[in-house]
């Protein structure tokens, strides 16, 4: 009589082949080319996989044989099809040989693993056309970037000293350029975002795609081609209000990732902010015109990944967490407070890294820094209002208004909320 287990993980295998054949079959009449293998091919490649690992007990080469003689088949099939049609793509081919090593696996005792595997081998072959359209957008330019990105991060952070090394006990380089790392890697996800959607899916998804970039640019830019579009308000106002409302989530982000602690005290703040905000933008969409609009500032489109920018940012960085130190020995918490404040009128990132790295280090406490990164980030969306005001005029200025009206004040309740709780 058979075992349940083994029948349970024969099915598991066919399951895993017939999935990926599936896949496989409803691809290939979107690419229009042939395919050498079907649904029930692949589930039969699992199944001759997972008996060669049954029977190697009594043949011990068994899997041997049959695997190699499925290269051999891969290879014949891929011969006559590059014959037949000229195409040389062989992802099927290889999809073909990893089921089969999937059925192998499955008798070995791990079909939790094998499965995980199939799932993710069925959504490599899915994203095939994003990745298309994604490299269809990026240029040689774009790959240096990234390739500089793995260099700061794998190459140059590691040699970097974790200490600090000046009298004042104020720079430390491993942790300030960590920092000009994270900008980057954020910043340069919300590049390739950009060179994506591009125009294609219109001002509201550009705009949270800058906002990871700079929401003062996209709120800059915005403002001044309001000027020539006069009956877009809404358009303008929720591109506008949508890279504000990522802001709050990037605010966020980077405070979990050097101190998750801190980011627990400021989650009900910064997601109140941006819950409002995203209803606030969704409001604006509903009433905006099908329009395309672009987003041309290059501080937008540029690439973020430049060895020059993240200098920069680190020595900004550096400049204020050392500010921090020195004021806060001085005159306390409302120092912080300040320092806080005039680092808010340009930038919000800086900040909130120093301030989320000084909590993490035992220098500060979580209330002040909580409220540090509060007042930058409200400082910093005042300075974005005027923009809108000065650039955009009064129509733009006082719909923003509202918006930062509406998350800044959900901010302030998620602050007072914590306080109490405190």
């Amino acid at each position: 009589m058979m075992d349940y287990a083994q029948l349970q993980s024969l099915i598991i295998a066919l399951a895993i082949g017939f999935l990926i054949g599936m896949q496989r079959t409803l691809a290939y009449p979107q690419e229009s080319k042939g395919n050498f293998a079907g649904t029930r091919t692949f589930a039969l490649i699992a199944l001759t996989g997972y008996l060669s690992g049954w029977l190697q007990t009594l043949l011990p080469s068994i899997y041997l044989i049959t695997g190699g003689g499925l290269i051999l088949f891969l290879s014949i099939t891929y011969t006559l099809k590059v014959i037949r049609t000229g195409h040389w793509g062989m992802t099927t081919h290889i999809a073909a040989l990893v089921t089969w090593l999937l059925g192998l696996l499955v008798w070995t005792g791990k079909p939790t693993y094998a499965f995980f595997i199939g799932v993710v081998v069925i959504i490599l072959l899915e994203v095939k056309p994003r990745l298309q359209a994604l490299e269809r957008h990026i240029g040689m330019t774009d790959i240096h970037a990234v390739t500089l990105l793995l260099a700061m991060t794998f190459v140059i952070l590691p040699v970097l000293p974790d200490r600090m090394v000046d009298p004042w006990h104020l720079f430390n380089p491993y942790k300030t350029w960590m920092m000009a790392v994270i900008i980057a890697a954020i910043s340069f996800i919300g590049y390739v975002a950009i060179k994506v959607l591009g125009q294609k899916h219109g001002v509201f998804l550009t705009g949270a795609a800058g906002g990871l970039i700079s929401s003062t640019a996209v709120s800059i830019t915005l403002s001044q081609m309001f000027q020539k579009q006069w009956d877009l308000i809404n358009n303008y106002a929720g591109g506008i209000a949508i890279a504000c409302t990522f802001m709050y989530l990037r605010v966020l982000f980077e405070a979990f990732v050097i101190d998750p602690t801190l980011a627990g005290h400021l989650a009900p703040a910064y997601l109140g902010a941006t819950v409002t905000g995203l209803l606030f933008s969704g409001w604006l969409y509903r009433h905006a015109r099908e329009e395309h609009i672009a987003l041309t500032n290059d501080a937008i489109t540029r690439n973020p990944l430049q060895l020059s920018e993240a200098i920069k940012f680190g020595l900004l960085f550096g400049i204020i967490y050392g500010a921090i130190t020195l004021v806060q020995n001085r005159y306390g918490d409302l120092g912080v407070y300040l320092v806080s404040f005039f680092s808010g009128l340009t930038d919000v990132d800086a900040i909130t890294l120093s301030l989320s790295q000084m909590t993490q280090e035992g220098k500060l406490t979580e209330t002040a820094a909580m409220y540090g990164v509060a007042i930058a980030s409200a400082t910093n969306s005042v300075v974005k209002l005027g923009i809108v005001f000065v650039l955009g005029g009064r129509k733009l200025g006082w719909r923003m208004s509202l918006y930062f009206l509406v998350t800044l004040g959900a901010m302030g309740l998620g602050l007072l909320w914590v306080g109490k709780m405190g």
